[in-house]
């Protein structure tokens, strides 16, 4: 059980809640945003002082039970009750990393080369790109291990930067933590994303700032402007498939509507060729 993480995280859940959420009458004005403890207290059916306590990283263990009503309580999403669980100590489910496409998954990445498309795995191994996100990206082959880890890259290495504004960088730096932090709840205990997470926070000192924020997610639906060396911005809407079973995600990048960049990327799609990793 990790006492400070869980009582951080329920904190900042119940501040990020108002009566009105939860179906409870808006009153008068409150010093503080959020729901009091006593309100989250009975939503969860457990007593003020034991509430308490564990917001203070104090008292007794909950049960898995007393968790599972808490994050209804608090209105978790599913991928912020895997990480409430595990910071309650109660065992999560572990799930295996998917690395290989089955094929209908591999005939869907293929019929989608008239938009830049990624397929990664849930510790941000690529496992597929088409032409088209080669050219966009100026991608070359793809290699095993974390020279082609979408976290590990953008938190260590300053030219996976290079083409996204400056302005939005802050952005997509929290949405990637909040995207892993998902990973590692879902996870539990599996060695290979607390290695990842561990290695990240010893190279990046924004990885740990975010990181302790406990900000739990996986992204589906985001904007991204690309700066292209040749074509200009492009400004693009990512979209997200997540299949469940494994955590594979299609990352699908349409053109912005009322944007010039379907031209653009019509201007990019003789560039570069497709890219299948099998692991050995």
């Amino acid at each position: 059980m990790d006492r400070p993480g869980l009582a951080e995280f329920l904190r900042r859940r119940r501040a990020g809640l108002s009566p009105s959420d939860v179906g409870l009458p808006e009153t008068s004005r409150r010093r503080t945003p959020g729901l009091r403890r006593e309100e989250v207290a009975v939503l969860a059916g457990v007593s003020t002082d034991f509430y308490a306590r564990l917001e203070q990283a104090r008292g007794s263990d909950p049960s898995e039970s007393v968790v599972a009503a808490l994050a209804r309580a608090l209105r978790c999403s599913p991928d912020e009750q895997d990480h409430l669980f595990r910071l309650a100590g109660v065992p999560v489910p572990p799930r295996q990393v998917g690395r290989r496409l089955d094929p209908g998954l591999r005939d869907l990445a293929a019929r989608l080369e008239g938009v830049p498309t990624c397929v990664y795995n849930d510790l941000g191994e690529v496992l597929y790109t088409n032409a088209l996100d080669d050219a966009l990206h100026s991608r070359g082959e793809l290699r095993p291990g974390r020279d082609s880890n979408v976290y590990w890259r953008w938190f260590t290495r300053e030219e996976s930067r290079d083409r996204v504004p400056e302005a939005d960088r802050a952005r997509l730096s929290a949405a990637h933590v909040s995207d892993l932090r998902a990973t590692y709840s879902r996870r539990a205990e599996d060695g290979e994303i607390t290695a990842l997470v561990e290695d990240l926070a010893v190279q990046s000192a924004e990885f740990r700032m975010l990181w302790d924020r406990h900000d739990v997610a996986v992204r589906r639906v985001d904007l991204k402007d690309v700066q292209h060396p040749t074509v200009g911005l492009i400004r693009l809407r990512c979209q997200l498939l997540v299949t469940p079973e494994t955590g594979i995600r299609v990352r699908i990048l349409l053109p912005l509507e009322g944007t010039d960049a379907a031209e653009k990327l019509d201007l990019l799609r003789v560039i570069g060729t497709q890219h299948f990793f099998e692991p050995q």
